[in-house]
């Protein structure tokens, strides 16, 4: 099939017209234009027709902005809300003259007081309310000159733009022609349909004094909410009283290793620990590094950091070891299975994309509040990147590599211990790093469950606004986060 028989097949209406743009276009390089006046008039309609369905919806919103910025011009107001809400508050306001006039009346002058002063006060807005309204009509002119020049603007560079992103259509039809192609009457009459309940609702929501609450707000279903919470929290409590045993021990066993942690870091007198960090500073990543550390350490222990930082370390020491374990020998066991990797994927990538506040709620189901349960969240945010590393860095050693090992007579666990885990030790390092700095990360948002360390001073100059504060003590875990990273990296290379 010739080329213009193929243009004709794709584009259907006005055939000809198309199969002459597309040759120019074809015969250009770089960023090639060719104005389409069909395009430039119609826009989302055009779009719609040739089943740019992504240009649709942008033409839609840029139509809608255009639109709403127009009718604000025009009718002042964009939907009423401030009118109406001046209509209210006059309201309330006679009702409480009237409750001031009756309270005199009656004799009660502190009461008719109070409700003038209420009245003074709601008049206050109301005056407040329309003088931004006064100033919002000022620049009616200009948002209705505005609101023309975009849909000029966008509707010209649709004419422009149009005809490049049909010809590349094209081009990907002509790989795969199941996709959508032609103008046919039934997607005409579809795009329309989607471009008058779109406009129209919106438009409506725009210009209506008092929009119906279905259409402002979405009609929520407290009884079915009601409903899936107390299901969800009668299987949390069941949950927990069948498991107690498991995760009271999950809870002391991870306790033990915190407070391990904490007699190293923090019963150790500060000169012992300040001076054993920068001495495997020095060793692991070189004088640079050392002296960064003892800079670092230095700031920590001036601005009364010390005690919390270490905390925030033996938190961390201990959330990265269990990382580390767990987290390596899965990522060996997904490289020598296919099923498995696939089967852990999802579970890897939830584990990534879930907000990290959201672990805090079923780790305090299952394990209470303190230091064990933000080190329960923190491993399941920061476990993913050291097991995928892994993962990667064994599966790229070469195939050829490993059954010349076999051939010599090794056996599996030699291979992998002699040839793969050596091969992949660049890729395996890189996903400690990523698990440390992230369990770093993590263990400062664990502070909301009382997890304590330097988290907790930003926690606290967050709820009471003090600014330096919270600044000093980011600066504080800034520099942890640095002097791990800066030790892990300069050891790495330095073995290298």
């Amino acid at each position: 099939m010739t080329e213009p028989d193929l243009i004709a097949r794709f584009a259907g209406a006005n055939a000809a017209y198309y199969a002459r743009t597309f040759a120019i276009l074809q015969t250009r390089s770089g960023l090639a234009l060719a104005f389409n006046p069909a395009a430039a008039v119609f826009g989302p309609l055009w779009a719609g027709m040739r089943g740019l369905s992504f240009l649709f919806f942008l033409l839609c919103f840029f139509d809608l902005v255009a639109l709403s910025q127009v009718t604000s011009g025009v009718w002042g107001n964009t939907n009423g809300a401030d009118l109406l809400r001046v209509a209210q508050l006059e309201t309330t306001i006679a009702s409480r003259r009237d409750e001031a006039t009756e309270a005199l009346a009656n004799g009660n002058t502190q009461a008719a007081a109070t409700a003038t002063k209420l009245a003074d006060n709601l008049q206050k807005a109301v005056d407040q309310s329309r003088s931004d309204t006064a100033k919002q009509a000022q620049g009616a002119g200009a948002r209705v000159a505005g609101g023309i020049s975009l849909l000029l603007l966008a509707r010209l560079a649709t004419g422009l733009f149009a005809n490049s992103l049909y010809e590349r259509r094209f081009g990907a039809w002509r790989g795969n022609q199941s996709l959508p192609h032609g103008a046919p009457a039934g997607r005409l009459m579809v795009t329309a349909a989607l471009i008058a309940v779109i406009y129209g609702i919106t438009l409506y929501a725009l210009l209506a004094a008092a929009p119906p609450s279905w259409l402002t707000t979405f009609p929520a279903d407290k009884a079915l909410f009601s409903a899936v919470e107390g299901w969800l929290d009668a299987g949390f409590i069941a949950l927990y009283e069948a498991g107690r045993g498991v995760f009271d021990g999950i809870r002391n066993a991870i306790r033990i290793l915190v407070e391990a942690f904490e007699v190293v870091l923090v019963g150790t007198p500060w000169p012992v620990v300040m001076l054993v960090i920068c001495t495997l500073a020095a060793q692991l990543a070189g004088a640079r590094v050392a002296i960064f550390t003892a800079a670092a350490l230095a700031y920590l222990g001036l601005f009364g950091f010390w005690e919390l930082s270490m905390l925030t370390v033996a938190l961390l020491g201990a959330a990265s070891i269990l990382c580390i374990l767990i987290g390596i020998p899965l990522g060996i066991w997904f490289a020598r299975s296919k099923t498995a990797f696939a089967a852990a994927q999802p579970v890897l990538d939830f584990m990534q994309t879930m907000p990290a506040f959201v672990y805090l709620i079923p780790v305090i189901a299952f394990f209470g509040t303190g230091k064990p349960p933000g080190i329960i969240a923190t491993l399941i945010f920061g476990m993913p990147p050291v097991i995928r590393l892994t993962t990667l860095g064994l599966n790229g050693v070469s195939d050829e590599v490993k059954e010349a090992a076999r051939a010599y007579g090794a056996t599996e666990w030699q291979v992998l211990r002699g040839v793969e885990l050596p091969l992949a030790k660049a890729s395996i390092l890189a996903g400690i790093n990523q698990t440390i700095l992230m369990c770093l990360s993590m263990v400062v948002i664990a502070s909301l469950i009382g997890a304590q360390g330097l988290g907790s001073v930003v926690l606290q100059s967050l709820q009471y606004a003090a600014k330096g504060q919270g600044l000093l003590a980011g600066l504080a875990i800034l520099l942890c986060a640095m002097v791990i990273d800066r030790i892990i990296q300069g050891s790495f290379h330095n073995r290298k």
